[in-house]
């Protein structure tokens, strides 16, 4: 397909995104191509492994393709988005259990759904551009796409601080948070995917690894555990709000910028996942809130104010996170019973 190029080269199952004037946006099309070609690469023997990569020098994947969603929801077709996040979390989850190393090279943004391709793969390389991100309560959803999972297995609180402000992370913050295992310059990348496909051995990344500029969030751990030692929403709102620092007042005003109800269920979704929990568990957790999102939560409001009209004045629900009622998040995180996602296929 035109968006994704899949390819066997040498030992190498090779997928490239091809649509970079879209920052290579993940529309479900795409998923269902890439996921398709990793169960066909997992029970051929000529196929090593597999190296995924994009065009362009603005982003790997700077996330789903989000308009799509907004088209059909807004039309009532709730059920459009709900196989969406379906088969693309069956498809992360291949991603995290897959039989053959997974090599991922990350340039410029990677959020949401590219961190769902990116950042459960065996071998994970952000270059000197790399920024990283979950920003899904800006948009009144959580972070999915087993984000929840790399945000609960970070050090600390810290998953907490990412997943509710959607603070971005450059290479060496990716790594500290284990978005990212290691760092290689942008220009040994050919030389690289040349010898993985020659080889279908990831021994060929060591001689290129280095260690990249120091990042900033190991200085702010201690700030971090702190301001969200509580689960609660109206509780960090508070300890950000008492104290005089720029950590505190940069920290509230983007925690501020998400839907309130989102980022709360945020916070809730952490602290119901234990610090080992499963990548499956994980997405099976989120997916209670993606399968409702289009009804109960801000997320079809936050896509119009931020892609549609672009006018960046969301209308959310509840005006703070005191609004936020203990109700509404048990209701978002609710087992779904009869459409509890399973990764069978």
């Amino acid at each position: 397909m035109s968006d994704l190029a899949i390819r066997i080269e040498g030992r190498a199952g090779r997928v490239t995104f091809t649509r970079p004037q879209a920052l290579n946006a993940l529309s479900y099309e795409m998923c269902r191509a890439l996921d398709a070609a990793l169960v066909a690469w997992a029970a051929d023997p000529g196929v090593a492994l597999v190296v995924i990569d994009a065009e362009g020098d603005r982003a790997f994947c700077a996330g789903g393709d989000i308009a799509e969603l907004y088209a059909e929801g807004t039309r009532g077709n709730y059920a459009y988005g709900q196989a969406f996040w379906r088969d693309e979390y069956r498809m992360n989850a291949r991603i995290g259990a897959y039989p053959k190393p997974v090599v991922t090279l990350v340039q410029g943004f990677c959020m949401g759904g590219g961190v769902g391709v990116a950042c459960h793969a065996s071998h994970r390389i952000v270059g000197e551009s790399a920024q990283i991100a979950m920003p899904e309560c800006a948009i009144g959803l959580v972070p999915d796409v087993g984000g929840s999972a790399l945000l609960r297995h970070g050090p600390g609180r810290l998953g907490c601080y990412l997943g509710a402000t959607g603070m971005r992370m450059g290479p060496a913050d990716a790594i500290h948070a284990g978005f990212a295992d290691h760092f290689v310059p942008e220009a040994d990348w050919p030389a690289l995917i040349a010898a993985l496909v020659a080889t279908g051995d990831v021994a060929a990344l060591r001689p290129v690894v280095q260690t990249p500029t120091p990042g900033t969030l190991p200085g702010l751990q201690a700030a971090i555990d702190r301001h969200f030692a509580s689960p609660a929403l109206a509780e960090v709102e508070t300890s950000l709000a008492a104290e005089d620092s720029d950590f505190a007042r940069d920290t509230l005003k983007a925690l501020r910028r998400g839907a309130p109800l989102a980022v709360a269920a945020t916070l809730e979704m952490q602290a119901r996942l234990p610090a080992d929990v499963a990548l499956r568990r994980a997405l099976e957790m989120e997916y209670r809130v993606t399968h409702r999102a289009q009804e109960m939560t801000d997320f079809l409001e936050g896509i119009r104010a931020m892609v549609i009209d672009k006018d960046r004045k969301p209308r959310w629900r509840h005006g703070s996170g005191a609004e936020v009622t203990a109700a509404e998040v048990d209701a978002l995180l609710a087992p779904l019973g009869a459409e509890t996602l399973t990764f069978t296929e």
